[in-house]
């Protein structure tokens, strides 16, 4: 199975458990990797025979900055539904980055990484 990877997709949500979160938001940072034979696109270098990488890139920020969830596991499986009615996507690996996580201690990143496919 072929590749299309989108990494860094930024959007503004307002996930999380805590009222702060919720009513603040946050940046939230989205990484995928759809899973998809590329083979007939690419004999006839047409764009209609693979996914709409732009299409599927704003898919995902409308789901991120739509209806809040508590949890980024949530998120993530929104995500890779979305991701998965694109009729060529077979597979899709969703990576959700809280940067932002209301931690007390010092971090780097919270992520979540999921993978789902039409099995």
């Amino acid at each position: 199975m072929d590749r299309v990877a989108l990494r860094g997709l930024k959007a503004r949500g307002h996930h999380g458990v805590f009222p702060r979160e919720r009513e603040e938001g946050q940046t939230f940072i989205v990484d995928l990797v759809l899973g998809l034979d590329t083979r007939p696109a690419a004999a006839d270098d047409d764009l209609a025979k693979t996914v709409h990488y732009g299409i599927v890139a704003e898919e995902v920020v409308a789901v991120v900055e739509g209806e809040p969830v508590n949890l980024i596991e949530t998120l993530a499986e929104r995500i890779a539904q979305a991701c998965l009615k694109h009729e060529g996507v077979q597979e899709v690996e969703v990576t959700v980055h809280k940067p932002d996580a209301p931690i007390t201690v010092p971090f780097d990143d919270v992520t979540v990484t999921i993978t789902r496919s039409r099995v």
